[in-house]
């Protein structure tokens, strides 16, 4: 039976072009789940946005002398660009800055107001005499409490993953002026997150199919303390608080962006003509939520969302919060301030979008962090989509189209193994599936080309370049079941490199979307029809000269300064 799969994606803040570390930490491996989820016949609902109430886009802004919205407008293109272009399949990739977003974020704010778990109470927040002004919680820099890192911010340390507040760091400074701010007083709005703790403890209890990662952090946590947070601050930019007196200031990020999973929903149902259409997978309580974010997002999604869920009343938990780790680049961790970081748009400038989806699932950082390496990457490509799977498509498909007049050969009796290469696809076909189903999306990728590799092998031992001049028949049996096998990680390799299975589904004589085949393949003539016409073959893969980790090494190198 068809079920709802929510996949919520972590919403990137619009100061800045995406990189490598964004792509491979949530949006690809929520792509892949999507996409498989879709072709099982599930109800998928794939959302995001552009987070543009972050302080980081009001840093951005600052620095560059623009207005927030300015910003904003340019960044959100360069996302939705992104996407279409490397294939990242979302249902509706929105903005926190619509009025339906804001109107569901204060609805969220009303209703827990109204239920007392949200109060007013007195905080000390950062003030800085130089700027004249509080500072927003990412504009405090300082040592972390309880790991020393010294790149903290005043709202997470991105070291240990715990969320903060400016008073917490060790000496604090303003990271626009470099002074020490002085604390005092402001009146603010507070969620009532210890009211939660004992609900969200008996919550996780059985969770134990979440990764260990994510759920060690979050049941270490709940243990410690869970204490409330403010949810306003002294700003101008981001959702007005829906009340009188208090115009100069916001609903602060932390507490309205995740409600854009919700928002994003009901706007994509509006799209869409049918308003009530998000209640599916928001109330069905048969529907399964999954949150798909990096390791630095885990508190806010195992625990504060959830426990703004619960104050809310109706509406489903997080049923995974598959977090990656993180991912570096040549040894070293990603830094836009320190110019090293390899962007999406200039990768997708000079080279095509799959085998960089299959290098970042090959070395996804599921369990612990990984490091993208500019000559593992044309390793990958060269011995991997091009020596076993590129030259697997076409070994068989040249031979066929030279041979049986473009067209799929009649096969005879299947002798042994051809029976046993035809039984691997079948249970390739389950095993990948029940690894993209678990999040484990390393693992499926390898089980493809673990059958790849049984295919060539085939291929290999049959030589049917040679039998072609002494057995004609044999010849059309051995490609045939090649051709099957072809057919058969057409559909598995589809949710990882869509272009190029879509570009292998046209070449084997089908039409339509590769994706609307279904996940599921028939190793029979009546699916891989004899006499089927195919399509003149054509490399699947570019293999790149070794030159090009030097160069691009040095592109990277140069960049810094």
């Amino acid at each position: 039976m068809a079920e709802h799969i929510l996949v919520a994606v972590a919403w990137p803040y619009a100061n800045g072009s995406l990189h490598l570390g964004h792509l491979a930490g949530c949006y690809l491996p929520a792509d892949i789940f999507a996409r498989y989820h879709r072709a099982k016949g599930d109800h998928v609902l794939m959302v995001s946005g552009s987070d543009q109430h972050g302080t980081p886009v009001t840093i951005r802004a600052e620095q560059e002398g623009l207005t927030p919205g300015q910003v904003v407008d340019k960044y959100h293109q360069d996302f939705l660009d992104s996407w279409q272009r490397m294939g990242i399949s979302f249902d509706l990739f929105t903005s926190t800055g619509t009025d339906n977003h804001r109107e569901v974020s204060q609805d969220f704010f009303r209703k827990l107001l109204e239920k007392d778990f949200i109060y007013k109470d007195t905080m000390l927040l950062p003030f800085c005499a130089d700027c004249r002004r509080f500072l927003p919680d990412r504009y405090v820099e300082g040592a972390c409490p309880h790991c020393e890192n010294t790149r903290a911010r005043g709202d997470q340390c991105d070291n240990c993953g715990r969320t903060l507040d400016p008073q917490d760091l060790i000496d604090p400074r303003c990271s626009l002026s470099g002074t020490t701010p002085s604390f005092e007083n402001s009146d603010h709005f507070f969620l009532r997150l210890s009211a939660f703790r004992e609900r969200l403890l008996d919550w996780v209890q059985d969770k134990n199919y979440w990764r260990p990662n994510v759920l060690n952090f979050t049941k270490r946590y709940l243990e410690e303390a869970l204490l409330d947070r403010a949810i306003t601050r002294d700003i101008t930019w981001g959702v007005p608080v829906p009340l009188d007196g208090y115009d100069d200031k916001r609903i602060y990020v932390w507490f309205e962006a995740v409600i854009g999973y919700l928002s994003a929903s009901v706007q994509w149902a509006s799209d869409r003509g049918d308003p009530d259409a998000w209640k599916e997978w928001w109330h069905n309580p048969e529907a399964k939520p999954y949150y798909f974010i990096g390791k630095d997002n885990i508190p806010f999604h195992t625990m504060i969302w959830p426990a703004m869920l619960m104050g809310y009343e109706g509406f489903n938990l997080p049923h995974d919060v598959p977090a990656n780790e993180f991912l570096s680049l040549e040894g070293r961790q990603f830094s836009t301030s320190q110019r090293w970081a390899l962007w999406l748009p200039d990768y997708l400038e000079r080279y095509d979008p799959d085998p960089l989806r299959f290098y970042l699932t090959m070395s996804m950082p599921e369990t612990g962090d990984t490091d993208f390496s500019w000559g593992e990457f044309v390793r990958r490509n060269n011995s991997e989509l091009v020596g076993t799977f590129g030259n697997l498509v076409q070994r068989v498909l040249t031979i066929t189209y030279r041979n049986f007049d473009g067209k799929v050969p009649t096969p005879g009796e299947l002798d042994e193994e051809a029976s046993a290469l035809l039984q691997k696809c079948a249970s390739a076909v389950d095993d990948v599936g029940t690894s993209l189903a678990t999040c484990r999306f390393r693992l499926g990728l390898t089980q493809c080309m673990a059958l790849a590799q049984e295919a060539n092998r085939y291929l290999d031992a049959k030589a049917p370049w040679a039998t072609i001049k002494t057995d004609r028949d044999t010849t059309a049996t051995t490609l045939w079941v090649a051709l099957a096998t072809i057919d058969c990680l057409k559909v598995l390799m589809s949710p990882f490199i869509p272009f190029s299975a879509q570009r292998l589904h046209n070449m084997l004589g089908y039409e339509g979307d590769v994706g609307e085949c279904g996940w599921s393949w028939q190793g029979t003539t009546e699916h891989l029809t004899p006499g089927q016409a195919l399509e003149r073959p054509q490399p699947l893969f570019i293999k790149l000269d070794d030159g090009v980790a030097e160069e691009e090494t040095s592109r990277l190198v140069s960049a810094r300064g």
